[in-house]
């Protein structure tokens, strides 16, 4: 499965929301491949859902084919963790 995490320009923020991905599926123990992109390359990408800022939740919400996420606090493992164990809910459901 292939994830992104988005922010405005790319860099900052969602390379945090990346690395505390990245921890978190290792931590259950799932093999995914996370992606930190800007908005504007995001749109192009062929993944299975995107995880941003509540700021480009809507945005994204509007235009993309596959499920959305809105993380406030990049580095609460928790809520990243509520997030992807949502995302993973739906991912089993849907390849069943």
């Amino acid at each position: 499965m292939k994830l992104l995490a988005v922010c405005s320009y790319g860099v900052g923020s969602s390379m945090i929301l990346k690395i505390s991905m990245d921890r978190v599926f290792e931590e259950l123990g799932v093999d995914a491949e996370v992606e930190n992109l800007d908005m504007y390359s995001a749109d192009g990408v062929k993944c299975d859902a995107i995880f941003t800022s509540p700021q480009l939740f809507d945005q994204f919400k509007q235009s993309a084919n596959v499920p959305v996420y809105a993380i406030r606090k990049y580095m609460d493992m928790a809520e990243v963790k509520s997030s992807i164990e949502e995302f993973l809910e739906y991912y089993t459901k849907k390849e069943a």
